[in-house]
């Protein structure tokens, strides 16, 4: 295979397991020996019946979960790395310029308004200015620049512009959404996770997701996604992947 076609995401033999302590140390197996591959500019949607390890797969994914096999090759900015073995302080750095999660709950530092959850992230993005000593007015314009593209997603996330300056711990769950939609789609990803983005959207901003997502693969995302809502599923997958059959309850 060459470089053209080598996949952005390669995953090979994981496996994961979850020990259940309140039922006497019962061992769980939710992923084994599980395979797939992920290119730029490609959507694939995980799909299985409940317990079949989707979320699961996501997490090892965005290094929240230890693996207890295999491997996960993703080719970061830079370089090739085996999320699977790389240190905490490699996932963080991932995680800034590389790796994007929305999953269904939105998780904020309390009383940061919403605009500056948004737009923090493409500052973290950032390398800093080349200088010994970066200064308060450098970081400010970084801001400054990262806010304006936190407006422009917000609003087009049709979020009420009243709201841009509060905490969203006091959102609806609609609301609280789309600021993580926001927030996951703000900085350019290289991998992108997708756990039921559009859950508790309405129509109109449902579509909005959808054109996020096409325009994420254009610019060359590799997308892994757990859609319940087919219609969203059928309009930004390229193909769907199985995981495995359900595991057994010990």
């Amino acid at each position: 295979m060459n470089e053209v076609d080598a996949p952005r995401l390669a995953v090979r033999g994981l496996a994961k397991h979850f020990t259940l302590h309140l039922r006497g140390g019962a061992r769980l197996q939710v992923l084994d020996d599980t395979s797939l591959d992920v290119h730029a500019g490609e959507c694939v949607a995980l799909v299985g019946a409940s317990g079949r390890g989707k979320s699961t797969l996501m997490k090892c994914l965005f290094g929240s979960y230890g693996a207890d096999a295999g491997a996960l090759r993703f080719e970061s900015s830079g370089g090739l790395v085996d999320i699977a073995a790389a240190s905490p302080q490699r996932m963080i750095e991932l995680r800034r310029r590389d790796i994007a999660y929305v999953s269904q709950f939105l998780r904020a530092v309390p009383r940061v308004p919403a605009l500056d959850v948004v737009a923090q992230r493409l500052v973290d993005a950032q390398p800093l200015p080349a200088s010994d000593d970066p200064d308060d007015a450098s970081h400010d314009h970084r801001m400054n620049l990262a806010r304006d593209a936190a407006r422009a997603l917000l609003a087009r996330l049709n979020l009420p512009r009243a709201l841009w300056d509060l905490p969203p711990a006091t959102f609806s769950g609609g609301e609280q959404q789309r600021v993580n939609i926001a927030r996951g789609f703000v900085q350019p990803a290289r991998l992108l996770l997708l756990d039921e983005p559009t859950a508790s959207l309405d129509a109109a901003n449902r579509r909005v997701v959808v054109e996020l997502i096409h325009e994420a693969k254009a610019h060359g995302a590799a997308v892994v996604g757990i859609f319940h809502d087919e219609e969203v599923r059928d309009a930004v997958a390229d193909r769907c992947v199985e995981l495995g059959r359900t595991p057994e309850t010990p």
